[in-house]
């Protein structure tokens, strides 16, 4: 029973430590609201596709609305298609690249209610070195998902046992 336990565990583990993303809280526990620097907030941070941001608020006090750089320069509002005010609105980052956001309220954008971050592609896994003469790669692959299968296997049949 305790082995069964252990092989689930590190079955889990195995794909939760594959699939990691990082769901970071804007302004952490300061939230989105006026007087918390963001530029700041952000500058000791590294932003990959799939990772999420949080935004943090008292509904109606605030918002968010993803703007391009020109707008988010002038804290403009000219297209508010997707503004966002639930108080607590999650934004996955999807694709690499500058995204800018600002509050769209008042006068908060000026005030620094606006977040300029960078979205970098996930790191590859690096492949094993490989042998002369070899690609390695149908073989890589192939095993990878063979061994998958066969874990996927295991899991289900000590779950239904």
């Amino acid at each position: 029973m305790a082995l069964k336990a252990f092989l689930i565990a590190v079955f889990f583990a195995m794909i939760a430590t594959s699939t990691m993303a990082t769901n970071y809280t804007v302004g952490d526990n300061a939230g989105w609201k006026v007087g918390v620097n963001y530029t700041e907030w952000a500058a000791n941070k590294t932003f990959y596709v799939g990772d999420a941001l949080t935004f943090m608020y008292n509904k109606g006090s605030h918002n968010v609305l993803k703007v391009s750089g020109p707008d988010f320069q002038q804290c403009l509002k000219s297209n508010t298609t997707g503004l966002l005010d639930s108080g607590n609105d999650v934004i996955t980052l999807a694709k690499p690249g500058k995204k800018w956001y600002i509050c769209a309220i008042a006068d908060h954008c000026t005030k620094g209610m606006k977040l300029v971050i960078n979205v970098l592609e996930p790191a590859p896994t690096p492949l094993p070195p490989q042998t002369p003469g070899s690609s390695g790669a149908s073989e890589i692959s192939s095993f990878k998902s063979f061994g998958w299968i066969l874990a996927a296997l295991a899991v289900f049949k000590m779950i239904l046992t």
